[in-house]
């Protein structure tokens, strides 16, 4: 019995547990999960980008180290690829070979200079987002 009123208050959770949910009730639901998950996409997004473009600088710099210690070692004029620096084990096959949107790194050897070269998150060579070790300079192709 409900304390106020003195009436019984169990008849009335049954009808609303029998009642089920309404469809207007499912969609408030749905809508409201909606904008959580926009909210959260708009702000996670441009932080994916940033670390993505993180990721492939250190790969390159990390190429880059690799080509210079090659061609130290093997001399010449040659420029090493990537496969090169693979097959004499300067580095290892599991490293990632690629930048982070999956296209190859491209070696450029220049006046005593490497060059480790990404496209960007666009993949379009020649734009302001491509990513260039160093940084300095932008080697020809």
């Amino acid at each position: 019995m409900n304390a106020t009123t003195g009436k019984a208050v169990l008849p009335a959770v049954r009808r609303a547990a029998k009642r089920g949910v309404t469809l207007i009730e499912v969609m408030i639901v749905v809508v409201i999960l909606g904008l959580i998950a926009g909210s959260v996409a708009v702000a996670v997004l441009p932080r994916l980008t940033k670390a993505q473009i993180e990721t492939t600088r250190t790969s390159a710099k990390s190429l880059r180290t690799a080509a210079e210690t090659w061609k130290g070692e093997n001399g010449g004029t040659d420029c090493p690829t990537v496969q090169v620096l693979v097959q004499s084990k300067m580095i290892d096959s599991a490293s990632k070979l690629s930048d982070a949107w999956d296209n190859p790194f491209k070696i450029t050897c220049e006046d005593d200079e490497i060059y480790v070269f990404s496209a960007g998150p666009d993949k379009r060579e020649g734009t302001k987002d491509d990513i260039r070790v160093p940084e300095t300079q932008q080697p020809t192709s």
